[in-house]
């Protein structure tokens, strides 16, 4: 009876006010909308306009049984919808195209895909959630988002997204709501969410506001139970309702209403909202003047479905002015019960046209009327596209937010200073937050037992930051603490300098009661492996700090909240789309490289592009050797050759020009007193450094020191250490100590070239150490250690690696047959640089691609990095001057620069301010200040030997060039 008088009092009272899908998707051809509508109604029989009342849940992974329960459905009782739930996109497609085919109208899908199609379906893209969003301060990003989930949505076939979730999350131990919100704030919410439909509808998606009247305050879920929301009727109309009144005007193309009990609005105890006519039509459509789609929430939820039997929810549902039913128990049942109300004038032939016709209207308006089957092909590469992760990137970068810097000890500097620790807390993966730490500093991860042990192993640091990882998989996943965990990090804080990042919903940060101790706490709000390398740049300032919380934290810290701050200038890492490049061109180096390592031009590289200060590709190739034992790694160490000309050397000279100690006038008289009565007294440093001094090219120094029999002579070397064999050149040879001053004679003395033309020469170098470490008191190797490594974080670039690292971490260079006779592993491979002790001015440094790229970057930068100016400006234009180009020498003071012909050191596509060099291991390093662009190539070419150099000969390392350069989309 009470169903019944409800019945009744719903038709007294209903208004069939023809309405329009308030959507901003309304075609120009409105006449011929109506005469599709009208055609296909009038030609259809009760049970068809019936039908389309119901949108049925479908699964693409359910076998065939499912398959043809669901073809069944929409054969014989003419559903109107399908609502795809879990599976997989091909299977999907398939699906619908067949289900497709079987409809005599054509059917509306949706689908929940809230941050993405891969809130159902694998093998799919997995955007921020709304509570990541919430923290973001551009709304353009947010409907950046709408828009590239509604081309996945509309790629895949689907016209209906039920997003945004416009809940407004009070209550922070709402169950089944949370992260799926944009926020605590009602007009962050509402910003948030109105952008968000703009990109969906731009992208041609119909959206859904949900859940109505509000799911935001609740700590039940109404999937299991009918949640109460017991708030007066202000409340809930000045919070809760507040989004739905700005989105209506903004043109929402549906609204889904809840299964709540709201007393306020609903005097009858115990009905769910979603049955409630005083809710879904006086309130929804009369008083908010809403005349788009009414969705019901599913219908099988137990909030809902505990209320009264299959099909007389349905057609409760339908009384109180919801259009689309959505899950149905039973759709056989409610369709009877339905055709049963119209029979006996409960349900009127304008009620039943009310809903049917605004469901055709959709139909129309997402192009059903012309229906073309989704094409699988390329389906995967098209729903997880490179532009996709470009803008997850720039969304991460925008939300993470820095809740407490005390002693600005965010970003991290002077790195020449710390002593880094990273100590993982939660119970997912957070190897990639370690290496995004680890791109920056030397970072240790410390793990223990017990807290004793961690923090017995913490006291030789001097900064920790402590990682809370949970799972990602979805946003209901836990996000709490463990009282373990909370003891560790008190007790950390405590005796540390602690930075805390959390990558789980910012509501984690309640369960932490004292942000006392803690020196900077970083909201990363998820553990994907983008969010944790974001988060490691925002800590080293490789990128700003510009969120704000979306909801209070506890602490005083509340919604809005954030410290902001600049970027260092540090190199951050990104997808190439995000600085103007394609993915798909820079990923044709894969192929040239690798053909290199299968030729056998190089046993294996490290290759790495860079523009406008983001590392847009970094990949190795090969192996060590050509035995494949070891593959190139990251963090292996390369013999870098004559780069050791402009990463170490260089640099030092720079900084005395700039100093005024010396210029590029003085000449070599003045550098050393010892060449004033020489031939070379006359040379100045900038001719020498443009190779434009008659100066010989190589001295084989080592040659004078073997026996006839080409073997190390017992009178310059022995095995052992000790008297005058202090300088050690390979394993188990020491060289007298006193030699290294004949090499320094041997070139003051030598003949100078006859011809002044452009030559290339090591001596120069040899002669600048001289005078550096003679000016300094100190070696080369720690001159450029203190003075540039340290603090540029360059921690993988060093003299005689083998005093550091591990031999499985650095890439042998040659089996030597003519001077050493062993394998060169650790040790230079330059016979010079090697009678030096492995510290030369033109050879001897080893590093990686990654450490290499900050140098030059910090020269593209014209000596800034990482908050630090090194040289000034004009110091840089004076050393890449071009001062001799008039004579033919296309060489700057110690950089190398393009060719003035057709052949050079470049592919000819590079301007010509740029800069670089090349090593005989098959190195090359070069900046373009126009392009913004760094390019990084280590190999180790010489190995097993150095006679053949088909690596050049090949142009593979300007051809790469050339692939980086085709690779720019935004010149």
């Amino acid at each position: 009876m009470r169903v019944l008088f409800f019945f009744v009092y719903f038709i007294s009272c209903f208004n069939f006010v023809q309405a329009q899908i308030s959507s901003p998707l309304a075609t120009s051809d409105f006449e011929a909308q109506q005469k599709w509508v009208d055609s296909i109604y009038n030609g259809m029989s009760l049970d068809e306009k019936i039908g389309q009342l119901f949108m049925v849940q479908a699964f693409s992974n359910k076998g065939e049984p499912h398959e043809s329960s669901i073809t069944e459905m929409v054969a014989n009782h003419h559903v109107g919808g399908i609502i795809f739930s879990k599976g997989d996109p091909v299977s999907q497609a398939v699906f619908n195209n067949h289900l497709q085919a079987a409809a005599k109208v054509p059917l509306l899908i949706g689908m929940d895909a809230e941050w993405g199609l891969s809130m159902r379906l694998d093998s799919t893209y997995a955007f921020p959630w709304n509570m990541t969003l919430g923290a973001i301060a551009d709304n353009n990003l947010v409907e950046q988002v709408g828009y590239h989930i509604g081309e996945h949505c509309k790629r895949l076939g689907v016209h209906f997204n039920f997003a945004p979730d416009v809940d407004i999350n009070t209550n922070p131990k709402n169950p089944i709501i949370g992260n799926r919100s944009f926020g605590e704030n009602r007009e962050n919410v509402t910003k948030k969410a109105t952008a968000f439909m703009k990109g969906m509808h731009r992208a041609g998606i119909l959206s859904s506001a949900k859940h109505f009247p509000g799911h935001g305050d609740t700590d039940s879920d109404s999937h299991k139970v009918l949640p109460t929301i017991d708030f007066s009727k202000k409340r809930i109309d000045s919070i809760e309702i507040y989004p739905y009144k700005y989105l209506i005007k903004e043109g929402v193309s549906s609204v889904m209403v809840a299964h709540l009990n709201v007393p306020a609005l609903e005097p009858e105890m115990g009905l769910p909202s979603s049955l409630s006519k005083t809710i879904v039509t006086d309130i929804l459509q009369e008083q908010l003047g809403f005349k788009g789609l009414v969705f019901t929430d599913a219908l099988n939820m137990k909030g809902v479905a505990n209320f009264s039997a299959p099909g007389d929810i349905d057609l409760a549902a339908f009384l109180a002015g919801n259009d689309i039913l959505l899950i149905s128990e039973d759709v056989p049942k409610a369709t009877a019960k339905i055709k049963e109300a119209y029979t006996e004038g409960i349900v009127s032939e304008q009620r039943l046209a009310h809903s049917v016709k605004k469901i055709l209207k959709a139909k129309y308006k997402v192009g059903l009327q012309s229906f073309k089957s989704i094409e699988t092909e390329n389906l995967l590469e098209d729903l997880n596209r490179p532009i996709d992760n470009a803008l997850y990137e720039k969304l991460i970068e925008n939300a993470i937010t820095v809740v407490k810097n005390e002693g600005a000890i965010l970003p991290i500097r002077q790195l020449e200073n710390k002593k880094i620790a990273y100590v993982k807390l939660g119970d997912d993966d957070g190897s990639p937050f370690l290496k995004g730490l680890q791109k920056y500093a030397k970072v240790h991860q410390i793990t223990g037992n017990t807290l004793d042990e961690v923090i017995e192993k913490l006291k030789a640091y001097n900064t920790v930051i402590i990682g809370f990882h949970r799972s990602n998989d979805n946003p209901w996943k836990s996000a709490d603490f463990t009282d373990e965990e909370l003891v560790w990090l008190y007790e950390i804080a405590r005796t540390n300098t602690v930075i805390l990042d959390i990558f789980v919903r910012p509501y984690a940060l309640l369960d932490v009661k004292t942000f006392e101790n803690m020196e900077g706490v970083v909201v990363s709000y998820q553990n994907s492996p983008l969010a944790q390398d974001a988060s490691a740049q925002v800590i080293f300032g490789a990128i700003q700090a510009q969120g704000g919380l979306p909801v209070s934290v506890g602490n005083g810290y509340e919604a809005g909240h954030g410290k902001s701050f600049t970027s260092l200038s540090r190199l951050g890492y990104a997808t190439p789309e995000r600085v103007g490049m394609s993915t798909a061109k820079l990923n044709k180096i894969d192929a040239l490289a690798q053909r290199a390592v299968n030729e056998k031009m190089t046993p294996g590289m490290q290759i790495l592009v860079a523009r406008k200060g983001k590392v847009v590709y970094n990949k190795n190739f090969g192996y060590h050797t050509y035995q494949e034992l070891e593959p190139v790694k990251f963090n292996d160490l390369y013999d870098v050759a004559s780069l050791t000309k402009i990463i170490a050397t260089l640099p030092l000279l720079m900084e005395l020009e700039e100093q005024g100690v010396v210029s590029l006038d003085t000449k070599l008289a003045k550098l050393l007193p010892e060449y004033a009565n020489s031939n070379k007294k006359h040379i100045t440093v900038k001719e020498m450094l443009s190779h434009y001094a008659r100066l010989k090219p190589w001295i084989p120094f080592y040659l004078e020191t073997l026996t006839d029999l080409k073997q190390p002579n017992p009178k310059y070397y022995q095995k052992q250490f000790g008297g005058k064999f202090t300088i050690k050149v390979a394993n188990e040879i020491y060289m007298r100590a006193d030699y290294a001053d004949s090499m320094q004679k041997i070139i003051k003395e030598s003949d100078l070239l006859k011809t002044l033309r452009y030559r290339y020469s090591d001596m120069p170098y040899y002669i600048l150490k001289t005078y550096l470490e003679r000016h300094y008191q100190k070696g080369l190797d720690e001159l450029v250690q203190t003075h540039f490594y340290e603090s540029l974080g360059a921690n993988y670039t060093t003299y005689n690696p083998n005093k550091k690292f591990s031999d499985k971490n650095i890439v042998p260079s040659e089996e030597d047959r003519y001077f050493r006779y062993q394998k060169i592993q650790g040790y230079v491979h330059d016979m010079g640089a090697a009678m030096q002790g492995g510290v030369g001015g033109h050879a001897g440094v080893f590093s990686n691609a990654n450490d290499v790229a900050k140098i030059m970057q910090t020269y593209l930068q014209k000596g800034f990095y990482g908050g630090k100016r090194y040289f000034k400006p004009e110091t840089l234009d004076k050393f890449n001057t071009c001062f001799y180009c008039e004579q033919d020498v296309r060489r700057g003071v110690g950089f190398d620069k393009p060719q003035l012909s057709e052949s050079g050191p470049t592919c000819g596509c590079v301007s010509m301010s740029s800069f670089g060099h090349s090593g005989f291991t098959g190195t090359y390093a070069w900046a373009d200040p126009e392009e913004e662009i760094v390019y990084v190539f280590l190999a180790n070419r010489t190995y097993p030997n150095s006679e053949s150099n088909k690596l050049l000969k090949e142009n593979i390392r300007t051809d790469i060039q050339q692939l980086i350069y085709e690779a720019i989309t935004d010149k």
